[in-house]
């Protein structure tokens, strides 16, 4: 099933992403830092929609209380919680 979270407090807009059985697919960031942020898509993929949100919450970005990657956190475990 296909996601699609609007951020907030980072640079990034948006994220898009596709959760079957549990497992993240297809992460993509609308906006932000396209090198870190397509990298972390890479890192995500094929991976526990449940492992990543754990590793990735609470990460923050300079003097944010957020960062991109913490935002990916909350959107997959809304996601999951709608699946």
């Amino acid at each position: 099933m296909e996601f699609k979270f609007r951020t907030r407090g980072v640079c990034a807009s948006e994220i898009s992403f596709e959760l079957e059985d549990g497992i993240v697919y297809n992460v993509s960031f609308r906006g932000g830092c396209n090198g870190n942020l397509k990298a972390i898509s890479k890192l995500v993929e094929g991976k526990s929609a449940a492992e990543v949100s754990e590793i990735l919450e609470g990460n923050t970005c300079g003097f944010k209380d957020t960062s991109c990657a913490d935002q990916l956190a909350k959107a997959l475990k809304q996601a999951m919680a709608k699946a």
